[in-house]
């Protein structure tokens, strides 16, 4: 089998972006290609068109092997494998929309015709299944004249990361998954794999529709887990003497459930997991299935920023401004889609509070959505000093820094309320000085 050495990648946004790097830094060719002339400009430039960490150094230092461009028949042409990362936005219904992927299927299979060599493509978006093998693969033989299997390679390969480590996962993943549509495209997939991670995964292989299962099978599961460990927390919170944490740390011990994402605290948000649960349970329903479990955890989760309303309410005055830190969905990334600091924001501001912001990365992409309505702290003691309860949404390191005198009260007689969705603070220490409340304990 040819070795390949250049590498085409479509979409470069946040996780094309990485991919790229990623792929450039174990000593790939590759070629980036994209409709957005500033993320083309970035990445010939060497530099991040998207928020990541370590992002913007490893495009920097292989900045020799990267090239990007906005024509695909100059990608095609002189790249051997080419990964698809373009947005698939949730339609009406909850399916996943693969009209970007077919955009980007119609230039690649034009290109196709005119080239002899045998040419991989690599679905790596989210997409329901069927998707692959059906209209992507139809729509790929159409434009290009030559038949799958023959002519070219089809594979679904999504990633499993979660943004803010985009490159640590993509670097050390627990399984390596590979959907295929012929024994030489999936080896071909499994050999630049092989290359990429720093760890030695299973590779798992198996045709189209299995690989699009599976992986929104995967986020459906986890959702499950976190909002077990959600409806765990609340019951704690009205048992004297309960504590989520001590209860997941010894459950999770249990081989069978295992410690991940079974810490009960706020809602699971971003751009993945709440659409894939949802397009789970439109999958299951479209087929005839029972969609129950997956139906239930949707619910549970929608419902936790009330949840966490409903334990400020008796504790504030028509008067007090309540300060929210953390405003991304999880910490090292400015992503605030389906975020639960930013739903408690609009849940308070909606009963009339005054509410002021802080979080170290995302309170332009809020700004964008809550306009004035709130107040933005410049830093975290900022948000805190003016506020009169205050509510900590993620697990943020730099949260974590807090120390008892930065919640002094303005008067002794009324002690700022603090509720710590994630524990991150000595609940010992901070309940000398303020009204601590630690979500999940009774």
């Amino acid at each position: 089998m040819t070795e390949i050495q250049t590498v085409s990648v479509v979409g470069l946004g946040k996780l094309g972006a990485p991919m790229v790097a990623c792929l450039a830094d174990k000593g790939y060719r590759v070629i980036g290609v994209d409709v957005n002339p500033a993320a083309i400009e970035a990445i010939n430039a060497g530099k991040a068109p998207v928020q990541e960490p370590g992002l913007g150094e490893m495009l920097a230092r292989n900045h020799d092997r990267i090239r990007a461009t906005t024509d695909y028949g100059d990608a095609i042409a002189d790249s051997d494998v080419t990964f698809i990362i373009v947005p698939t936005p949730s339609d009406a219904s909850g399916k996943f929309s693969i009209k970007y992927i077919l955009s980007a299927i119609d230039h690649i299979g034009q290109a196709l015709r005119s080239k002899e060599q045998f040419h991989l493509i690599v679905i790596t978006s989210t997409v329901m299944p069927g998707a692959t093998g059906g209209e992507i693969r139809e729509a790929l033989e159409a434009k290009s004249g030559k038949r799958c299997g023959e002519g070219f390679g089809l594979c679904y390969s999504p990633e499993f990361i979660a943004l803010g480590s985009v490159i640590h996962d993509m670097l050390n993943p627990d399984f390596i998954l590979v959907g295929e549509s012929d024994p030489k495209s999936g080896e071909i997939l499994a050999t630049i794999y092989r290359n990429l991670v720093n760890n030695d995964p299973p590779v798992s292989h198996m045709n189209l529709v299995n690989a699009e299962l599976a992986k929104i099978s995967v986020n459906t599961f986890v959702t499950t887990k976190i909002s077990y460990a959600n409806m765990l927390g609340e019951i704690c919170e009205r048992l004297p003497g309960a504590d989520v944490d001590v209860v997941t740390a010894a459950i999770g011990q249990d081989s069978r459930i295992g410690k991940k994402y079974l810490r009960g605290a706020t809602g699971y948000g971003g751009p993945c997991f709440p659409r894939d649960n949802v397009a789970f349970g439109v999958l299951a329903q479209s087929v005839g299935a029972n969609a129950a479990i997956a139906e239930a955890t949707d619910v549970i989760n929608r419902k936790q920023a009330a949840r966490i309303v409903s334990h400020l309410l008796p504790r504030l005055k028509p008067d007090s401004k309540v300060g929210i830190l953390g405003l991304a969905y999880k910490p090292d990334t400015n992503v605030i889609e389906e975020s639960q600091g930013v739903a408690l924001a609009q849940e308070l501001l909606s009963k009339g509070f005054s509410v002021i912001l802080y979080d170290p990365l995302a309170l332009d992409n809020t700004r964008q959505i809550l306009g004035s309505a709130p107040e933005y702290a410049a830093s975290i003691q900022a948000c805190v000093h003016q506020s009169d309860a205050i509510v900590i949404t993620t697990p943020c390191q730099a949260f974590k820094t807090l120390e008892p005198t930065d919640f002094s009260p303005a008067t002794p007689s009324q002690p700022k309320v603090v509720l710590d969705c994630w524990r991150v603070l000595n609940r010992d220490r901070f309940a000398t000085i303020c009204e601590y409340i630690a979500l999940g304990v009774g």
